[in-house]
């Protein structure tokens, strides 16, 4: 397992868990990030994240993206 923010950009994974505090897990559930499900990461800049998720696309920090481990 490895952090979301090691993914390569354009290729579809699977999430396999989500990290943090349980408001963490909560918003980014909300969001869609849920284990089991595809996220693709469209693009990254300074570490931040555009992904992908349920056909939308969410911008996260660096910080959110290490919590979601692939």
């Amino acid at each position: 397992m490895m952090p979301l923010t090691m993914a390569e950009t354009g290729r579809e994974i699977q999430i396999r868990k989500i990290g943090g505090k349980e408001e963490t897990r909560r918003f980014l559930e909300s969001l869609g990030f849920v284990m089991g499900g595809f996220v693709t990461i469209v693009s990254e800049i300074n570490g931040n994240l555009i992904v992908k998720v349920k056909d939308s696309r969410v911008a996260i920090s660096k910080e959110m993206a290490s919590k979601i481990m692939i």
